[in-house]
This record gives structure tokens, C-alpha cells and sequence, in this order.
């Protein structure tokens, strides 16, 4: 079994994610269940520009839309709302869609390098105090600009053990180092394998232990064939953790990686 706990959809930043290649991926490549969020959440481009408010949705609308698609395929789509840290705050609206669909909900979804807002930012308590009255874990982007460092992370995670919080990258684009450093250091600190080389879980699982890390992958960020290659024909990281890596760790610590540690945090219960 293999639950993906990191997928998207939505057409934004010059990416075009559609809720119908994530089931033909999903379908394709024997993934069970995957947490979504809406990329259409994003308030500022990879430059660290502002995308123009004409062509942003509201947090409300976006929100909506991933339940619509979670709502359509609920033994296999779990919505991750993506919160816009910068220039809203959970509503009423958002309270309201929050508690009638909350069946549907897994975890609030944040991505700091796209929002330019620290999890450990006092301007978004509210959103985690809303987290802690549903019991959702917070699933962040790391890496990219100071923002989205690992250590704001880990700083909101030490200021709110009542919640679980999962570094989504272990900072994108370095050796994972600081982000594998930081998960040993609190029970409620976790890592995940979007864009993370084998050979960086290895050394996160020897450290620490398995029990640290889920399977992640930004489906379909590279066409719907995310996890066969990179949409320029060469082979998909992802082709890795599901050969090679198997022979590399013991078949318990594959399964709590591929599955069974989202299962337990995310209380997902696949059929």
C-alpha cells in the first residue's frame, strides 16, 4: 500500500495540476490515497513577487474546490485546505465549510515560500488554535527563502505540542541536513519525501527511525506521469522509493514510510 500525503491540483505559478491526472496517477501507479491541497492558494510567485489580487481566488473558493474533488473520490482524496497566511485569515465562511466537511478534511496545508509568512509568525495563531479544535495536523513547504526554513517550523511545533506538524521537503533544495537535524528534536516534528533523495531518508530513518518520515511527491507537478519521470523522459525520484528502496530498509520501516505512518497521523482509514 502507498499513501502519498503530499499531491496538488490546481493551474497556478505556471503549473496546470488537474484533479483528473491525479486519479490516472493515483490508478496508474498504486497509490491508495492522497492528501490534497489547491496550488490556486498562492499568493506570491517563485520570485518572491505578489501575484496580482485579479488573479488570485479566495482562500473560500480554493477551499471549495478541494472539496469538491475530495467529495467526488473519498476512499482515495483526502483535502488538505491550503491556508493564505499573508492576506487572510480563516472566516466564518471558512469555519463553516471547515465543520460541515469535515469528514473530508486531513490536515491544514501551508507553503510559506508562497505565502512569505513563518509558521512561527504571531500573526497566525488563529490558525492554529481552529487546527487544535479539529485535531489537524499542519503539513508546510520548507525550503526556498528564509520564511520557509525548517527551524520556523520547528519553532511553531515547540510552541504547539497539542499539534503535529510535518516538514514537507526537509528544506528543498539542500542536503536536508538542518530539516533532518530538527526531527529528532520534538515528538510532534515529522519530514516527508517530496523532492528528497533515498539517500537523504536513509540517513533521516538511521537516525531517528522510520516513524519520522512519510511518502510525499507533489503529484502531479510533472504531468501525470509524476512518478514514472520528470516529464522530459528522464526517471522519477519517485521510481526509486518504490524499487530500489525497498531492499534498502527493513520491510516494516518501507511500510511505516510508504503508509502506515500517514495512516496514523492523518487518521486515514482506507478501505
Amino acid at each position: 500500500m502507498i499513501i502519498d500525503s503530499h499531491v496538488h491540483i490546481g493551474k497556478c505559478i505556471g503549473f496546470d495540476m488537474k484533479p483528473s491526472d491525479v486519479i490516472y496517477s493515483m490508478n496508474r501507479y498504486g497509490i491508495e490515497f492522497s492528501l490534497v491541497s489547491n496550488g490556486e492558494a498562492a499568493e506570491f510567485d517563485h520570485r518572491g513577487k505578489k501575484i496580482p489580487k485579479r488573479y488570485q481566488k479566495s482562500q473560500n473558493q480554493v477551499f471549495r474546490e478541494t472539496i469538491d474533488f475530495a467529495r467526488q473520490y473519498p476512499d482515495q482524496i483526502g483535502a488538505a485546505p491550503w491556508l493564505k497566511l499573508h492576506s487572510e485569515l480563516p472566516d466564518d465562511e471558512f469555519k463553516s465549510l471547515l465543520r460541515d466537511n469535515i469528514d473530508l478534511v486531513y490536515a491544514f496545508k501551508f507553503h510559506p515560500f508562497h505565502s512569505r509568512v513563518a509558521p512561527d509568525d504571531e500573526r497566525i495563531e488563529p490558525i492554529y488554535r481552529l487546527a487544535a479544535e479539529y485535531d489537524l495536523p499542519i503539513v508546510s513547504h520548507t525550503g526556498g527563502c528564509e520564511e520557509a526554513r525548517s527551524i520556523h517550523l520547528y519553532n511553531a511545533a515547540k510552541k504547539h505540542p497539542e499539534l503535529n506538524f510535518v516538514m514537507v521537503h526537509m528544506d528543498l533544495g539542500t542536503d536536508n541536513s538542518e530539516a533532518i537535524e530538527l526531527l529528532g528534536k520534538l515528538p510532534n516534528l515529522y519530514g516527508d519525501t517530496t523532492w528528497v533523495s533515498v539517500e537523504s531518508t536513509l540517513k533521516a530513518v538511521r537516525r531517528w527511525g522510520s516513524e519520522k518520515i512519510l511518502f510525499g511527491s507533489d503529484n502531479p507537478i510533472d504531468g501525470k506521469d509524476t512518478y514514472l519521470d520528470n516529464g522530459r523522459g528522464e526517471r522519477s525520484l519517485y521510481q526509486a522509493y518504490f524499487n530500489e528502496f525497498r531492499s534498502m530498509i527493513s520491510a516494516e520501516d518501507y511500510d511505516n514510510i510508504m503508509f502506515r505512518n500517514a495512516q496514523k497521523l492523518f487518521r486515514i482509514k482506507v478501505r
